[in-house]
């Protein structure tokens, strides 16, 4: 099976399980773009009506329900002799492998994993239907720790006429319950039986009953108590071990009355006021140690048979002599017929009795093709136009669907007259992102759904307009539908205007749509040391390379030179080394009306040199002289106005104001002597 695809949909990656029944896949889903449990029946089966009954069973069954802790049904068909059912993959392990590995499981994970399995019986019971085989091989545990039932493969509807065959029972032998066993009717009480097993081995790690054949095993829930779950684990509350008793119970009347009361008391289990809650008891166990048990021996490969029946031997003979003249009458006019019909008439035999036919595989095939198959092979056709995601004419499905049929059976043909037309909905005004991910989920393809983006007043995303428009018809198979989405305002670059002239900047606002703010709200002069006067230094209130939308104005910040009252300084520094004979990195920084924290100069010295410090000063703004000598702060000084007047008075310093140098790069080597009048260092910090 791996690497085939069934259904011309789902393409069989590995197996990831199986059973007496079914094997399990894991595929892709061609169509739909994910991951999914495709079970398909075991050939010895295929042609074995009973299994085949019971396999489409499981599907209906499961599919009628719709809960999260109820493994999804999506699809089934037939392709050949493959029969198989599609189903939500799950990727994790079941709590058999979990009871193997672990158990016995905390109290608190046991009660939680419980609670889900009782949720989803629950939902089951309500929509009558019985699950009638719950046992750890078949709860999954994902990945994300949602549980999730699976295998109705013998589950029953409780209205059925068919839930149990008298002496027949289905299921697995250390989970069923009581009645089960007896081959009686089972109900909803006999799944929370099983529930009740299945919380006691993940407790104990152990089953409560165990046998050296089914049929031992069948005895024991018939006839034996269960150990009590706190005489194994004796971490188990009281509460707990009260909702197994009871949930065990070989009376049904003794149980539970449905899933929802066994789930009121797992969710409640351990509340403080329960945990040490009076062990339960019951008046009697439900058990009549006198009765007699009778167990025909099994058959290979027929199901665990239990007959149970009351009463001594001389009855039960009596019983059966009764019966014994009419069974021996009734097996002399057997054979009398079967002489007759095989001896007497058998000219008439295949007159009679139409033959069994092999039925042509049609599905996938044209309409024509189909018809004149069947008909050949000795059917009678009928077609039936339905709706249907298959291309016009083709026959997607036909009924009944039995391998082989007798001949002149009546087969109907499902053929597809294309998809139903939908009419179009309004998605404006909504995030595209959100529209096209419900599409998808919906069944359209991505290569059906355009999109384009578009300028518009609309936020970023969304809708603003859709094709084919509001309540017009649209194919959801082979149609398209194109979106145009936001993708916000139309905006330009705002251009890089510093140190432009004013009509140079002007004439490049107007080269990309927008425009110089009129009169005084267009234009400030503001002082610069760095760009020249008459020149643009800043805008407002956008910046170069900031998204401006059309027709915008904008204001220029124009440069009116440096400040009137700003002068350079000059102060000298004697540089020291710290050590004598070694050399010290003495790093200089300034702020002063152009800089702020600016690295003037780094250098290494040994033994001492003075370097000139150039600074700017305006009347308003004053300069500090940082000085580190190995990465220790050596030497500061503050400058202000004033000391460039008493520097300018002094008759031995010639200091006169000149434009202010551009960069800390401009200031004296570092080799300058001192100049005679300069202002004395500051003191230097202890240690200096």
């Amino acid at each position: 099976m791996i690497g085939e695809t069934l259904g011309g949909r789902y393409e069989i990656l590995e197996r990831v399980g199986g059973g007496g029944m079914a094997l399990v896949y894991k595929a892709q889903d061609l169509l739909l773009n994910r991951y999914v449990a495709v079970k398909v029946l075991r050939q010895q089966y295929v042609h074995d009506e009973e299994f085949i009954r019971r396999f489409r069973r499981e599907a209906q069954s499961a599919a009628s329900l719709s809960h999260p802790n109820v493994v999804s049904m999506y699809d089934v068909g037939q392709e050949g002799d493959n029969h198989f059912i599609v189903m939500e993959y799950v990727e994790g392990m079941t709590l058999n492998d979990l009871i193997r590995e672990k158990a016995p499981l905390q109290v608190e994970d046991a009660l939680h994993i419980a609670t889900q399995i009782c949720d989803a019986l629950e939902h089951a019971h309500h929509n009558q239907i019985i699950h009638r085989d719950i046992k750890p091989h078949n709860i999954l545990i994902g990945k994300n720790g949602r549980i999730k039932v699976t295998d109705f493969g013998i589950a029953r509807a409780t209205t059925s006429s068919t839930i149990t065959q008298t002496g027949s029972v289905v299921g697995s032998v250390h989970y069923f319950s009581p009645e089960h066993a007896k081959g009686i009717s089972t109900g909803a009480k006999s799944d929370l039986y099983s529930l009740g097993i299945v919380l006691y081995q993940m407790l104990t790690g152990k089953l409560p009953f165990l046998g050296e054949s089914p049929i031992s095993v069948a005895l024991k829930h018939l006839q034996e108590n269960v150990e009590e779950p706190r005489k194994v684990n004796p971490l188990i509350p009281q509460s707990v071990e009260n909702i197994i008793l009871k949930a065990m119970r070989k009376n049904p009347d003794e149980r539970y009355q449905s899933a929802s009361d066994m789930l009121q008391d797992l969710e409640t289990a351990l509340d403080p006021k329960r945990r040490n809650e009076p062990k339960l008891t019951f008046l009697d166990d439900g058990l009549d140690v006198e009765a007699t048990r009778v167990l025909p021996a099994l058959r290979p490969g027929a199901g665990l048979e239990v007959e149970v029946r009351d009463g001594s031997e001389a009855e039960f003979r009596k019983k059966r002599n009764i019966w014994i003249a009419p069974l021996v009458w009734t097996g002399i006019f057997l054979v009398f017929l079967s002489v007759m019909w095989f001896w007497v008439i058998p000219g008439f035999k295949d007159k009679i009795i139409p033959k069994d036919v092999v039925v042509p595989q049609v599905v996938g095939k044209m309409q024509s093709e189909a018809e004149s198959l069947l008909t050949q092979a000795g059917f009678q056709v009928v077609a039936e136009p339905q709706f249907s995601d298959k291309p016009v004419g083709q026959v997607f499905k036909r009924t009944p669907d039995g391998a082989k049929l007798k001949e002149n059976t009546e087969i109907t043909l499902l053929v597809s007259k294309g998809a139903e037309k939908q009419m179009m909905q309004s998605y404006k005004n909504r995030l595209f992102k959100d529209v096209k991910a419900e599409l998808l989920a919906a069944g359209l393809q991505e290569d059906q759904i355009l999109s384009d983006a578009v300028f518009s007043e609309l936020p970023e995303d969304t809708i603003v307009n859709q094709e084919p428009a509001v309540g017009a018809e649209f194919d959801p198979v082979n149609g398209k539908v194109k979106f145009y989405y936001s993708k916000g305002r139309q905006t330009v670059i705002m251009p890089d205007l510093v140190n432009s002239t004013v009509a140079e900047a002007e004439a490049k606002l107007l080269s990309v749509g927008l425009k110089l703010a009129a009169g005084e709200n267009g234009r400030e002069n503001v002082e610069s040391f760095d760009v020249p006067s008459g020149r643009v230094v800043d805008t407002h209130p956008y910046k170069t390379g900031d998204p401006v939308e059309p027709s915008m104005e904008i204001k220029l910040f124009v440069s009116s030179g440096p400040p009137k009252d700003a002068v350079t300084y000059t102060a000298s520094k004697k540089l020291t080394a710290a050590t004598s004979g070694k050399s010290s990195i003495f790093r200089i920084v300034i702020s002063d009306a152009k800089f702020d924290n600016e690295d003037y100069n780094t250098m290494e010295v040994s033994g001492s040199e003075i370097i000139n410090v150039k600074v700017t000063l305006t009347k308003e703004k004053s300069a500090t002289i940082l000085i580190y000598r190995d990465n220790v702060l050596w030497d500061s000084e503050t400058i202000n106005y004033q000391n460039y007047l008493d520097q300018k008075t002094k008759p031995s310093a010639s200091p006169t104001p000149t434009a202010p140098s551009a960069s800390p790069s401009a200031a004296a080597s570092p080799t300058a002597t001192h100049a005679a009048g300069s202002v004395k260092p500051s003191p230097k910090p202890s240690g200096g």
